[in-house]
Formats: structure tokens, sequence, C-alpha cells
């Protein structure tokens, strides 16, 4: 990095999956990092290795309040990004997404610096255009369980390009779809977390409907990877851009790819399909390819194997957490010797 070009950056949401991540990419890349988490969904444990570097600050804010800072750059991460979470609290949900993009808006408008906005692939609804393009405006039901994160994101959206029209804000707004790896939190109720869970505890994994469903899962360090791409595009670029894996899988497939890669014993269970869930997923990602030049590059069984490991890993670490509490808490008059 040439002198004067490390930046200030402001990762919102920075503590969760994708946050965290991203966080850890600009790290070292050599720029200075603010992290501001409310640690709603995202955790400690997953910037715990990035406290010790001095270019990094973890800051504990929600976004729903304004946030007075002075950074060169803002990504927008906040908001639960899975149904068991944004459904728990939808009203919060829908806030996080409108006041948190007015909030920090107002702060790119401020400070005249660029800002991201993670938006996501949930804007198309339940689709009836087969692959998505950023052109299609999506089949979303505005009143149902789901919609407090897809009309807060969709709402999100309309936010940033009014103040890009109004106010001149540079933005730049991706559109995120199915995402995995380490890092996801283990009970956020997404179906790669849920199926890897499942299977190394040998307990059923859970499918909905007849498991036909599709989705297109992109490993988290090609996202990543794109996100910074788009960051750094011409002004001009300001998206919406899809950014995901084309690749498309059935649920059912999925789920038997981790059966044989964790070596579990579990078996396949069918539940009712919850209501508006999607029934095909899968990006466009022509522009991309041609603003960009980005494509995946790390195949779903590689990214599996490195999912299945993290938590593999993380379970044994609290396994042996709670051994050592457990010993500790024992009298010792009462430890055998």
């Amino acid at each position: 990095m040439k002198q004067g070009e490390r930046k200030r950056i402001l990762v919102v949401g920075g503590a969760g999956f994708l946050g965290s991540h991203l966080s850890e990419r600009l790290l070292q890349e050599g720029h200075q990092i603010l992290c501001v988490d409310n640690f709603l969904t995202g955790t400690r444990e997953n910037v715990a290795h990035l406290l010790a570097n001095p270019n990094f600050e973890l800051l504990r804010h929600d976004i729903c309040f304004p946030l007075h800072v002075e950074v060169d750059e803002i990504y927008n991460f906040a908001c639960p990004a899975s149904p068991v979470h944004y459904q728990s609290d939808p009203i919060q949900t829908t806030k996080t997404s409108v006041l948190g993009a007015l909030n920090l808006l107002g702060l790119a408008k401020r400070l005249k610096c660029k800002i991201f906005q993670a938006s996501t692939s949930e804007v198309y609804g339940d689709p009836h255009v087969h692959p998505q393009r950023e052109e299609y405006w999506g089949n979303v039901n505005p009143i149902g369980y789901r919609s407090c994160y897809d009309e807060g994101k969709r709402c999100a959206e309309t936010l940033f390009f009014d103040y890009h029209r109004v106010h001149r804000v540079p933005i730049k707004v991706g559109r995120i779809f199915n995402t995995y790896g380490p890092r996801m939190h283990p009970n956020d109720g997404r179906v790669v977390s849920n199926l890897i869970v499942q299977a190394l505890n040998n307990q059923p994994l859970t499918l909905y409907g007849d498991g036909l469903q599709t989705r297109s899962f992109c490993y988290v360090d090609d996202l990543i990877e794109v996100i910074i791409r788009l960051m750094n595009s011409p002004p001009t670029l300001t998206g919406p851009i899809n950014i995901g894996n084309p690749t498309e899988y059935r649920v059912l497939d999925l789920a038997q790819e981790v059966l044989r890669l964790t070596g579990s014993s579990s078996q396949i269970v069918f539940q009712p399909l919850p209501a508006d869930d999607p029934k095909q997923r899968r990006p466009d990602i022509s522009k991309a390819r041609q603003f960009l030049h980005w494509e995946p590059t790390i195949p779903l069984e590689q990214g599996l194997k490195a999912t299945i490991a993290y938590f593999e890993s993380s379970f044994k670490c609290k396994a042996a957490l709670h051994l050592e509490t457990a010993t500790i808490a024992v009298p010792h008059s009462t430890q055998r010797r």
C-alpha cells in the first residue's frame, strides 16, 4: 500500500458472519477498521483474533441511533440476515434496515464519503423470473412473516438511491445471495449451517417441503472479494449488482453432500414449507463479470469442508470449555484423586 492510501473504514455489523470476514480482509490490506455491532447476532468471538491489532477498534452501538465518527468509507452490514433471527423481533428488523440506512447515509452525506449497502436476494421475493437479473422488480409479499426483512432491505435500497440522486452521496449496492463459511451462527436457521450442525450431532437433517427447491451457495471468501471490488469500482457503478454463485443446487442434494462429507449417520426428514419461502434462487451475475471481472472460484465441496471443520472445531472448543468450567466448579474435597 502506498503512503497516504490507508483509510479509516467503518464496518457496521462488523462482528457478524460477513462483517468479521470483511474486517479481517481490510486489515490485511493495511486499513484502519472501526467495527460497530450491537451483538444481537454478531459475537465478540468472531473478531477476538483482531482485537490485538492496533488498527482495529470495536464499538458496541445500535445503528438505529445516530453514530458520530470520522471515517473515509462505510460498509453497512447491519441487520439480522436469517429468518430465525429477523423474525424474532420483526419491528426491530425493519427499524435496523430503514433507520440504520438513514443514519449511515446521513453520516456519509456529512463526511462526503462512499457507502456500501449489503442488500439481499430477498428483494426478489419468490421470483417469477429465473435466474434473477438486477432489472427484475421482484415478487414480495409486503405483509408476510418475511416482510420485515424483505421490505426493509427494499426500502433501504430506495433510500440509498434517493440520497445518491438528491445529495450526490457515492453509493454501492450489492445484492447478496446465499453465502456460507466459517463463523456462521450455529443457530441461525440457514440451510448450510442447519444441515452441518445437525449432521455433526447425528440429528435428523431437516428439509422443508420436498427438498427440491434450489439455492446457489457462495463461499464467503469469494463474496468478500467481489464486495471489495465493487467498493473500489468507478463512481458511476452504483449497483445494484448481484453477488453470489450462479451454480444452482437442490436443497436435497446439499443435504446428501453434507452427509457424505461429515460421515454422519443422520436421516433426512421433511417438514412443511414455510410461508413465502422462495422455490428457486439463482443470481444472474453478468454485470459482476462484465464490470468487476469477478466470478466465484471456490467449489461447493471445498467450501463445505472448510465450514464443517470450523463447526467441528467450535464444538470441540465449547465442549472443552464446558468440561474445564465443570471441573473448576467441583469442590476440592469431592474431586477424585
